[in-house]
């Protein structure tokens, strides 16, 4: 198999390696493109492509992490992830740890790691990396490789909701939102929310955008609905679609899509609200949802 066959082979697999390290796509196929010539110019023989380029394409997004700091130091406003167009989910709780870690909540969370313990963790929790090849990878012994993802896990786990939603559930959830929006039912809208419901904007100082978030179940449905009601903006339609493997809402304007909505959950209700809107982060919804 020659070189490019077999990285073809592999780019899903260091696509997604990549997307959860940087949460962007668009740095991620950054990344692939260095990888690729990385390995292109490769001299030795390789007996296991799949770890060595894991390898590669990892200690790229940490070298990105590290320069990338300083960029989303200075971005205008809150920098959200890129957001995914995921067309439907096929088994979801066969693969519930892959569309999890696919959530804007989990790649929040990540950032509060560093680069390298945001590799450790990804690469043994959610892609099943052995410790002695993650050790390799990063530089690290074996056993602060274990001690990294213990701690990331607790980290992790003090921040998610006890109760878990089910993909079913936040499907439901997310269908009941959109329907009341549409039809501006305030009382409704709030039901749906937790009290301390949140509303984070991205606009990438590019578009009209909170820079600040909004907090609480009242003013954040007031906010959607006066949204909704402006004379300012055209007129806005909103559909239900799966983004970053969770259902999601996505707007558009003339079919175009404008913003992206995803939702973190808490005992079913809706406590978190990110909003894309940032028109540099839109392609990926654009190619899937608009003009063509």
């Amino acid at each position: 198999m020659d070189k490019l066959a077999t990285f073809n082979q592999h780019r899903a697999l260091l696509f997604a390696i990549a997307y959860r390290m940087l949460s962007s796509a668009t740095e991620a196929e950054d990344v692939l493109q260095e990888a690729w010539i990385r390995w292109q110019s490769t001299t030795t023989s390789v007996e296991t492509p799949k770890p060595y380029l894991s390898q590669i394409v990892t200690r790229l997004c940490i070298d990105y992490l590290r320069s990338a700091r300083v960029r989303r130091e200075r971005y205008v406003g809150t920098w959200l992830p890129e957001p995914l167009a995921i067309a439907s989910i096929q088994n979801p709780e066969e693969h519930a740890t892959l569309a999890e870690s696919l959530s804007f909540a989990f790649l929040k969370l990540l950032e509060y790691l560093s680069p390298t313990e945001r590799a450790v963790f990804l690469l043994r929790e959610v892609f099943d990396y052995s410790y002695e090849d993650i050790a390799i990878t990063v530089g690290k012994s074996t056993s602060n490789c274990r001690q990294v993802v213990h701690r990331a896990k607790q980290h992790l786990r003090s921040h998610k909701p006890r109760i878990e939603s089910t993909p079913q559930q936040k499907a439901k959830v997310v269908e009941s939102f959109l329907e009341c929006w549409q039809q501006g039912n305030l009382s409704e809208l709030i039901s749906i929310m937790t009290e301390d419901t949140v509303f984070v904007s991205d606009g990438g100082g590019k578009v009209t955008a909170a820079r600040y978030p909004l907090k609480g179940s009242q003013k954040v449905a007031r906010f959607l609905l006066a949204l909704r009601r402006s004379r300012l903006i055209p007129p806005m339609t909103s559909q239900f679609a799966y983004v970053n493997e969770q259902p999601g809402i996505v707007n558009s304007v003339e079919d175009n899509p404008q913003s992206v909505f995803s939702f973190e959950f808490k005992e079913c209700r809706i406590q978190t609200i990110f909003a894309v809107a940032n028109p540099e982060k839109l392609d990926s919804m654009r190619s899937h949802f608009g003009v063509s």
